[in-house]
This record gives C-alpha cells, structure tokens and sequence, in this order.
C-alpha cells in the first residue's frame, strides 16, 4: 500500500467501483478503501434502460469491455453465468385494497404494465447486488486499483497544499494516506457527510416514509395466481419485471433473480408504518401486512426470507452539498429517494459519467475546482427535481387512475431520453428526468400540484398528464385506448422522430440496423 495517490475512492459499491476504475483508465492513482467485505447484501438492484445505456457508454469511452454484457439480459447470461441477476422487461403496477383479494378490472384500471424492451435478450436486468459488486471489486483490483477492506477511516483533513490526508485503521494497524481527491461512494448518510459535518436537508413536501425489506425463496409469480390473470396478451410476462402492488399509504416491490431469489420489501407512510406495528416488531409488522393483503400473502404464503428483515426508519435523505474543494459525492451518497421508478441506478451512473469526464478533460488544469462545484449544484438539482416528482407520486397512491397518468411523465422522460442519446441527439435533454426541459417540467408539475390539491381527481389527471407529456411523448404513452398496457412502440418513435430533430426516414434507418431493438 502506498501513502500518496490521487483519488481515493470511500466505497467499493458498483458506483465505487466502476469510478476507480475509470480513474485507472485516465491513468491515475487510485486507493479503494471498504469497510466491510465483499460479497455482502446492498440495496438498489433494478436497472433502466437509460442505466444500461450509460453502462454501455462508459465501458466504451472509458476501455472498460468487460462491462459490455452487463448491459443487456441476453449477453449477461451467456457472458457472466455465475454472476447474478434477473430479468426485467418493464414496469409492473397492481392495486390493492385493505382485505380485499386483487380485484382483476375488466377494463385493466387497476393495473399498468410499461415495456421497457422488446424481448428478453435485450432486456434490462435486476442486479445481485453480492453478486455483481464483488465481481467489480475483483476487476477493479485487476485493473490496478488498490484496495483495502476491514478499513475503517476516522479522519480526513485538508493542507495547505490542496491535498486530502486520510487516517483510519485496517486489519494491520493504523494507516495515512494523502490524495488530491476524494469520492465519497458510501452510499446515504455516508462517511463524508459524518466526517465533514455536511447537514442533512428535507426534501420539500416529499412524504415521510419508512421501509421493511429482505431477500426471499418461495415467493409464487402473480401469473401462477388465477385472480391476476386477465383476457388477452400482455406487453410481457408481468413478473418478470419490477413488479410494484401498490397499497394504503405506501406500494411494495418484488424483483425476481435467476437463482430462485426474490428481492421484496415495503414502503410507506409513517402512519402506515404504525398501523403495522412499526417500529416495533418486523416479524409481526410483515405478518400484519401480508394479512392486510390477501393477494400478497398467498404470494408470499410459502416465502422464507434468507435474511433477518432490515427495517429503514426513514429513507428519504438529502445532503446539504455533494461537492466541495478536493471532494465530491456520487449522486447514491449525496442522496436516497423512494425506489418507486427505479431511479437510483441511473442517477448514480449519470454522476459517474459527469465525474469521468471533468477527470479526463480537468484533471490538469486550474478549472478541476470549479468543475467540481458545478457537479455538486447539477446533482442536488437533480435530486431535487426528481424528488418532486417522486414525492408527487408517493401521494398519487391514493387514487390509483392518478397515480397511473402521473407516471407517464417517467416513461416519457426515460424513453425520450435514451432514444436522443442512441440517436445522437442528447443535446436535446441533458438532465435526469428531462429537468432542463422547462416545457416538460412545467406540465409535470401542473399534474402535481393538482394531484396535492385533490388527489382523487383523475379524470382531470388523466388529461393534463397526456398534454404535460406531449412534448416529449415518443413511445405512444397516455393512450387510453391502450387500457394500461403499453409494450415496444416502435412505429410511435418513428411518428414523433420530429420531436428527435429527425425525419422518419432517418429513424427508419437508425431502427432498421439497431441492435437494441
């Protein structure tokens, strides 16, 4: 182990990883340091294709190959066998009452499904958090980053010469060491934020929500339960998705691995949380929610879970700053919001890409500062903007039809997004969530303070939602005719390519020779 390096990287999560190893790749000095051991159970599993994309796009920019079939089910699988994972191939959202068997609507308003590929191999994946992070260490190493686990670091200070000292203690002894630059990859309420006093801030209007999660064996696939299957042929097979139930006060997950383990927990409202029983007992507070459900307890009838349930008394967090002179957060440091659109992953590789790329082009020069603080005001902004969306979903909840116009402002965001960036428009949205288009914003936040206003307004909803996403609406979403099931548009991309800066004949083309489609 050396004394001095340029980065020093507090973390060694897939975010940790992959931005020490893209500091390789420019050819710096990077120091790793854990504080526990790999492999261990992490949060923040289920992938989007805008974070596939980005993978990709770093892999590529930043000579990174073997990440390449990561980005896609098909190739994952017959790359990387013994890493794990699980198929996603879109969005799954089923209501549910209070002591009442999933009702099953004819006319599907108590359910939506949203495609996020068109067939499984080159589908979006669930990651196995064990399995995929310790994978990465492993590369990392490889590639010549070092790297210390059982660390524990309890000091960092600056000197005069702009340098970080960094002291703590290992499995040796105490150890120092200096760099210019520190990455704080630790995850919410993280190590930076503790050794620096940086404050936690509150999310405006964002609820209050506690979570109570696990992994599991035994969790029965909703299309081998007769009350939800429904007439006709969905966009895809609904469990293989994030599959989302949708409750009083809160929703729940259930993400489904190839090695027979399904990732589930809750999410909702303090007040919710009481009438369970939390923060009391987990054991009975799950026993009390899977009563309250019936759908979801014969689901979970025969599940055991294979860890000790993991209880988050409250799991929005938000820092005061994610960058200040020699240091920076990644977004998943900075900040945690409710996982309800799978929005960390992305967020977090969209950090990753902006951090590269002031390494590769300022490293050097007298701008590395500046740069710096510019990432720290782009990120909170991002988590600001997604968060408001966030936080007006989490109170659509109530009214399930509400809830459902609302999130196609998410899928017209996410779709339009990836689209730009594959057909060499990004210039045309450049933030998370379409954050820098004031024409989009301002339609979603017309929704939600509507929503606020009247939460069970949905037929309201349901229009201002299908004008607020106009602008951005390439994939054919708010369609009622389409009755809540929305797979692959591929003709509605081609209609809409103006919104691209395309001619049709030129999305044509462009889909034609596509491998993502």
């Amino acid at each position: 182990m050396s004394s001095e390096y340029d980065i020093v990287v507090l973390g060694s999560g897939f975010g940790g990883s992959l931005i020490a190893m893209i500091g390789r790749s420019l050819g710096l000095r990077v120091l790793m340091i854990e504080r526990g051991s790999h492999p261990r159970f992490a949060i923040g599993e289920s992938t989007s294709p805008l974070a596939n994309l980005l993978l990709e796009e770093l892999a590529k920019q930043y000579e990174l190959p073997f990440l390449l079939p990561f980005c896609t089910y098909g190739n994952w699988k017959r790359t990387y066998p013994e890493v794990v994972c699980g198929l996603k191939r879109g969005f799954t959202y089923y209501e549910h009452h209070p002591d009442k068997r999933f009702t099953r609507n004819a006319d599907r308003s108590d359910q939506l499904l949203v495609a996020a590929s068109p067939r499984d191999d080159i589908a979006d994946t669930h990651w196995l958090r064990s399995s995929f992070d310790s994978f990465l260490v492993d590369r990392a190493v490889e590639r010549g980053v070092e790297y210390c686990d059982h660390t524990t670091i309890d000091a960092v200070r600056r000197n005069e010469h702009s340098r970080w000292t960094v002291e703590g203690v290992k499995s040796d002894g105490r150890f120092e060491v200096t760099a210019r630059l520190l990455i704080d990859a630790t995850g919410p309420r993280g190590l930076l934020q503790r050794l620096l006093g940086i404050p936690e801030v509150e999310l405006p209007r964002f609820p209050k929500t506690q979570a109570l999660f696990s992994h599991f064996t035994g969790v029965l696939r909703c299309d081998e339960m007769e009350e939800f299957r429904v007439a006709g042929e969905p966009p895809y097979s609904p469990d293989d998705a994030a599959l989302h139930h949708i409750v009083d006060g809160g929703w729940m997950w259930v993400l489904r691995f190839d090695n027979g383990v399904t990732s589930a927990g809750f999410s909702v409202t303090d007040e919710a949380a009481a009438d369970l029983g939390l923060p009391g007992d987990h054991e009975r507070a799950w026993s009390t929610f899977m009563q309250k459900y019936p759908s979801i307890g014969e689901q979970f009838a025969e599940a055991s879970a294979k860890l000790p349930l993991i209880y988050s008394p409250r799991l929005s967090y938000c820092a005061e700053r994610a960058a200040g002179p020699g240091w920076v957060m990644l977004p998943s440091a900075a900040a945690f919001l409710d996982p309800l659109f799978s929005t960390g992953i992305p967020l977090t590789l969209l950090g990753i890409e902006r951090i590269a790329k002031i390494l590769a082009e300022s490293w050097e020069t007298d701008e590395l500062e500046v740069k710096l603080h510019e990432y720290g005001n782009t990120t909170l902004q991002e988590i600001r903007s997604t968060a408001e969306y966030i936080g007006g979903s989490l109170r659509s909840l109530t009214d399930f039809p509400s809830f459902a116009a609302l999130s196609m402002f998410y899928f017209a965001a996410a779709s339009y997004s990836e689209m730009a960036r594959r057909t060499d428009q990004r210039s045309l949205v450049t933030r998370f969530l379409a954050a820098d288009r004031a024409d989009f914003r301002d339609g979603m936040r017309k929704c939600i303070q509507r929503i606020c206003a009247n939460p069970r307004g949905a037929d309201d909803i349901v229009c201002l939602a299908a004008d607020g996403i106009e602008v951005l609406n390439i994939a054919g979403l708010a369609d009622v005719s389409k009755r809540n099931w929305y797979g692959v548009d591929l003709q509605g991309v081609i209609d809409n390519s103006h919104k691209l800066d395309l001619s049709q004949e030129e999305m044509r083309k462009i889909i034609a020779t596509a491998d993502w489609v």
